[in-house]
């Protein structure tokens, strides 16, 4: 029996795509801060967050790794695997930014170990008393604020992230707006079970 190989592959995408959709649809529905948007052009936007709780840490290396190896240990705490008690619900996005040590307990970075990344889990907005975490994990109260937000789609690439930097700070000036610091903050929104074209990544810039 001859098999039509397009056809076979055609169904084959229609069902990775199917699926992809599925995990879309439940990622979006995967509690998230509420924030208010104050200004909006295109997938740049000024929003205004409330007061938010979140777990963090702070992890020595590349980018792409640190946020890896940032996860897995957040993700310990929040599904109570370094610690003893209840799960935590996830929410998202995962947020990372650059060499920002944890004031209670400072980490020691090798020298010859590239930067240093700060990844953060928000925690539910119910959660009022969060368990404790476990060595190398802080919980911080992150005040309401003001925040410059750019969106793409797909993979985060550092030179996505840059160009996204670059636009949404150009467009930020034009509307008078300044960062509170040099260095931006990334969100990721999706699991790496989403397909890159439906994956939602964010620049963020926290204004004066």
């Amino acid at each position: 029996m001859k098999v039509n190989w397009k056809a076979t592959g055609g169904i084959a995408a229609g069902a990775l795509v199917g699926l992809g959709i599925a995990y879309v649809l439940r990622e979006k529905a995967t509690p998230k801060p509420d924030y208010r948007v104050l200004v909006s052009e295109g997938d740049l936007q000024i929003r205004a967050y409330p007061p938010i709780k979140v777990a963090e840490t702070v992890v020595s290396g590349p980018r792409k790794e640190a946020l890896s190896n940032g996860f897995q240990i957040l993700a310990d705490y929040i599904f109570a695997k370094s610690r003893e008690g209840e799960k935590i619900a996830m929410t998202v996005p995962v947020m990372q930014d650059a060499g920002n040590p944890m004031a209670s307990d400072p980490p020691v970075f090798d020298d010859e170990v590239e930067g240093a990344w700060r990844v953060r889990f928000i925690l539910p907005e119910d959660l009022k008393n969060p368990p404790a975490p476990p060595p190398g994990i802080s919980i911080v109260d992150v005040p309401a604020r003001r925040v410059g937000a750019a969106s793409f789609h797909g993979t985060a690439h550092d030179e996505r992230l840059e160009a996204a930097e670059d636009r949404l700070r150009g467009w930020l000036s034009r509307h008078g707006e300044e960062a509170v610091k040099a260095d931006p903050e990334y969100a990721f929104y999706n699991s790496p079970m989403i397909p890159p074209p439906l994956r939602r990544n964010e620049v963020l810039l926290p204004l004066m």
